[in-house]
């Protein structure tokens, strides 16, 4: 057995950013944290409708929210798995709601998240609220346009627009682009059971569509792919807005119009990428912003503001510009193809300074865009009430309105200014096979700023999460979100667990195996593995840093075993977690996806193997880019951003293992230098409190007995 190193002590870089209260560090009982005598029933009220327990960190965080909401300050609570975070936050901002006559947007990660919210959460903490005051206050979901039907486009207003944009292009000029059919084929080049599959699944969609009373794509029939989710669906940009004979019935609308009039709104972090960004504002007026699943905020937003740029894409333009009649058609076709002839000379790289044939290509499009988009704008707001045929043409219009202005800001954020002073990087990639149409994208490389700038000055903010804490520090998060930009300085607060994580779970610090290379784990590696999985009797969620090391895991595990064992890839993810859930012996070997979200309480999660730390690959563009300013800001980069990476995909896949107050088992992490390298400690700290070890017999002793107690 070993000793975890001191939360406090770590070899990280830190900030001098945060007043921060922990707790579950100090062993004090959240002094100072004591809810309003209101919020307290409310509390109350909630706990006895589940038929639970008070739960001293629920309640601690629920008083912080409350005196920020009031107070209109900043706070960040690290709650962990077992908290109840969503009813510490939902509570408070129900009664904040209530007495302030104000509205608090509630963000998360993903729309399932999202959904749970909605579904399950607000439900249970709106009735506690009213049973407390009588009243009953109003949460409403808001998703992307693009989430739910458009009534016009259903009933066949935008017939014609999508060939013209969005589906097959045989008469591109790139159509002859080795690997570039997924993008520029006609549908004779997809097999017949391909069209088959895609036209049942169409008639499905279309079935449902003509039925549904709120045309949200969550409610869709199940094996929906996104490919005939755009046969009902469009952007917001797209919509012909006034014009539209389905305005009065729109879905769209409707849902905007009920979060306008709810007290909450619960919506996701791409929404706020969008309000970050500036060029749209998707939420509406609110005093307050609750981040839920915060760790994951910022890679979302610059996710949200990343962009693409193509030879197929200017062509697109140029095709859809010539339908309608206006100028700019050749010069924009002609830029195609200049483009395309640049980027097949180009290496898959990226760029500190955009090549002198893009810049080029990029100054010469700008002009014939503009125009193009100001002839369009001038048809579309022309009379379109004198022929059925001008007002056929509306939704056409939308269609390439919205692609060209998307092209266009694409190219006004994408300058050789902004690319060579590091504030956008930009990279060509042509796929994961190296098969497909050479393609740049782009990428803010600043996002705090965004985030500081257009949200958290505006707003009272509370971000929470499990894992908001780094090397036992919140300086490493806040500063990727730009919370540490504001003033004053941010409150934070870690609220530990209820889960008693040194009892339940142990960490296995697998010294004695040699540290990892790049190539193939050697022999001893996988003994030990098999060593594992065999003393747990299976129930072992594998997590691995590359899709290959997963398959070979899976390989070796079939050989050496008798035991069920599934690999990510093999089934959809649903299906996969499905079947472990309903057999404790099943063993499932993934990657990336597995490490956050993946939910397995019980005995069917008993192990979790971590084959490396999860340091991320060093060639990829944003990661380099981030690298690269750390150090010319006189930083480390590899403790700013590899460390820091590596330390939050740690914290969440160990987290797999302990999902309810009774779960037991044991995280083995089989890359040594977990205990041995100097940066071992942060990592250490980032974790959840397990029992460590580096005894392989107490461990697998462990795990028979654990297998013993299975039923």
């Amino acid at each position: 057995m070993i000793a975890v190193p001191a939360r406090e002590t770590t070899v990280a870089p830190t900030r001098d950013d945060e007043t921060a209260v922990d707790p579950t560090a100090s062993g004090d009982s959240f002094a100072g944290y004591i809810p309003s005598s209101e919020l307290q029933k409310a509390l109350t009220a909630a706990v006895s409708l589940l038929g639970g327990s008070e739960r001293p960190g629920q309640a601690a965080m629920a008083a912080a929210v409350e005196r920020t909401l009031h107070s209109g300050g900043k706070l960040a609570v690290q709650a962990g798995t077992g908290t109840g975070k969503s009813l510490g936050y939902l509570l408070p901002a129900l009664l904040y709601c209530l007495h302030e006559d104000a509205r608090v947007v509630i963000s998360t990660a993903t729309l399932a998240l999202q959904s749970q919210i909605i579904t399950k959460d607000a439900p249970l903490a709106v009735e506690a609220v009213q049973n407390v005051t009588g009243s009953a206050l109003r949460v409403e979901v808001l998703k992307g346009w693009q989430n739910y039907v458009c009534l016009h486009k259903l009933n066949g207003g935008y017939e014609g627009s999508e060939d013209d944009l969005f589906s097959t292009m045989e008469d591109s000029p790139f159509s002859g682009i080795a690997g570039s059919g997924e993008t520029t084929a006609g549908p004779g080049a997809r097999t017949t059971r391909q069209m088959q599959g895609f036209a049942a699944e169409t008639k499905r969609l279309y079935e449902w569509a003509r039925e549904t009373t709120t045309g949200d794509r969550d409610e869709a029939p199940r094996g929906i792919t996104a490919r005939s989710w755009r046969q009902v669906s469009l952007s917001s940009l797209e919509c012909v807005g006034e014009k539209c004979p389905f305005r009065s019935e729109c879905f769209q609308v409707s849902a905007r119009d009920k979060a306008a009039q709810a007290q909450i709104v619960v919506t996701n972090h791409a929404m706020i990428g969008l309000e970050a960004a500036g060029k749209q504002n998707p939420l509406p007026p609110c005093e307050a912003i609750i981040i839920d699943e915060a760790h994951e905020l910022s890679e979302r937003v610059r996710s949200q503001a990343s962009t693409e740029f193509s030879a197929n894409m200017l062509a697109s333009c140029a095709k859809a510009a010539a339908s309608l009649g206006v100028s700019g058609s050749e010069e924009l076709a002609q830029q195609a193809i200049m483009l395309g002839v640049a980027l097949q000379n180009l290496e898959d790289s990226r760029f500190t300074e955009m090549p002198a044939a893009v810049a080029e290509c990029r100054m010469l499009a700008l002009s014939p865009l503009k125009t193009a988009l100001t002839e369009l704008s001038a048809k579309a707001g022309a009379d379109t009430e004198s022929t059925g045929g001008q007002r056929a043409d509306a939704a056409k219009i939308a269609v390439a309105k919205a692609a060209l202005t998307s092209l266009l800001d694409t190219l006004e954020t994408m300058t050789p200014e902004s690319v060579a002073n590091g504030e956008t990087i930009l990279w060509l990639t042509r796929g994961r096979d190296g098969d497909q149409e050479p393609r740049l994208y782009t990428a803010p490389l600043d996002v705090a700023g965004k985030l500081a700038n257009r949200l958290w000055n505006e707003h009272a903010i509370i971000a929470t999460s499990a894992t908001l804490k780094l090397g036992g520090t919140f300086a490493p998060l806040m500063h990727k979100m730009g919370l540490q930009l504001d003033t004053p300085k941010p409150e934070t607060l870690d609220v530990g667990s209820p889960f008693r994580h040194d009892r339940q779970g142990i960490l296995y610090l697998a010294r004695d195996l040699p540290a990892p290379t790049r190539g193939e784990h050697p022999d001893v590696f996988w003994n030990r593995l098999v060593d594992l999985v065999e003393a747990s009797g299976g129930g072992a969620l594998g997590l691995f840093s590359s899709r290959k090391m997963a398959e070979r895991a899976g390989e070796v595990l079939r050989e050496r075993t008798d035991l069920p064992i599934m690999v990510q890839g093999e089934d959809s993810m649903a299906a996969l977690v499905k079947d472990m859930r309903e057999d404790a012996s099943a063993c499932l070997m993934g990657t990336l996806s597995l490490w956050q979200g993946v939910d397995l309480p019980g005995n069917t999660c008993r192990l979790v193997l971590i084959d490396r730390i999860p340091f991320p690959v060093p060639s990829d563009p944003v990661i380099e880019a981030r690298c690269d300013a750390v150090k010319r800001a006189g930083g480390s980069d590899f403790m700013e951003v590899s460390l820091t990476h590596a330390a939050l995909l740690l914290a969440q896949g160990t987290g797999r293992l302990l999902r309810s107050a009774t779960d037991r088992g044991v995280v083995a992490v089989l890359d040594s230098r977990l205990a041995t390298a100097r940066y071992g400690g942060f990592l250490r700290a980032s974790l959840p409190p397990l029992w460590p070890t580096e005894d392989s017999q107490v461990v697998l002793d462990a795990l028979r007995r654990l297998q013993k107690q299975v039923p």
